[in-house]
């Protein structure tokens, strides 16, 4: 596994690569970093080139300078990557938050993805109710600090947690690691994010789709619209999961992304005939 750094808009952020084959970027969600990935890494590294980002503010990157940070800023981080690494064609896969990258990034530069996938995640806006949410967590934040909320939020993601006490003592150890200040900048780039539902009905990009039937965080019904938009959508349903699939059924979501790809990489080679 090669360990690289790129300066994007004056910070350093830190990716990884390894593998080989047509080159898929794996980006996290709010409150995680690169590492989440490690199950898919392990299994598909062996026939994909696989990209993984600490997005800026997590991980070993550092966090955006400024006051009015979108997410389109993060996309363009990874565009910043996609060029160093001179990539023309990829697939970009997303958690979560790192969705609404992936989706930011297929709207600033569709020419460049063959392929995206959405793990508990969503094209839509935040609705009152999810904003309402988002400025509670904004103001715990502020009043108890980023350990305290996220050791508060993260258990709540799992379906099972008592299965996943593991899983969930890793995130919770890095806990300390993230500031108020890059918590807030998150949440505040998630609410003024747009609308996007309008791309699966444009793109002729193969969507995949993975949620979970326990999932809190993304309501079953922005699932149900989301799923029926795409002209070709690879839609999955985690039965033993909540917001962390990846991790809850690592097994599964492995076969599933195994499987997606090699669509993508067929459907890749036909079109170039």
């Amino acid at each position: 596994m090669n360990i690289k750094k790129i300066q994007y808009k004056g910070i350093a952020i830190h990716y990884k690569i390894i593998g080989k084959g047509l080159p898929v970027f794996l980006i996290h969600g709010f409150g995680e970093d690169g590492n989440i990935w490690q199950s898919q890494i392990d299994y598909l590294c062996e026939n994909y080139l696989l990209i993984i980002p600490d997005i800026p503010g997590s991980g070993n990157s550092a966090s955006l300078m400024g006051t009015d940070i979108k997410i389109d800023d993060y996309a363009d981080c990874i565009k910043a990557i996609a060029s160093e690494e001179q990539m023309e064609k990829f697939v970009i896969i997303g958690h979560s938050m790192g969705g609404y990258i992936s989706l930011a990034y297929l709207e600033k530069y569709p020419n460049e993805l063959i392929g995206l996938g959405l793990i508990h995640s969503t094209a839509f806006a935040d609705d009152i109710q999810k904003i309402e949410t988002r400025k509670k967590g904004i103001q715990f934040i502020y009043n108890n600090g980023s350990e305290s909320f996220l050791k508060t939020s993260i258990p709540g993601l799992f379906f099972n947690t008592e299965s996943n006490q593991k899983n969930i003592d890793t995130l919770l150890t890095k806990s300390a690691n993230f500031s108020k200040e890059q918590l807030i900048q998150y949440y505040e780039a998630m609410i003024k994010r747009p609308d996007r539902s309008f791309l699966f009905k444009n793109t002729k990009v193969p969507i995949l789709i993975i949620a979970g039937k326990y999932d809190i965080a993304i309501t079953k019904q922005a699932i149900l619209q989301q799923v029926k938009m795409p002209g070709l959508c690879h839609f999955h349903l985690l039965k033993e999961s909540g917001h962390m699939g990846m991790l809850e059924e690592s097994l599964h979501s492995n076969e599933i992304l195994a499987k997606y790809l090699q669509s993508v990489s067929t459907l890749k080679k036909h079109n170039h005939k």
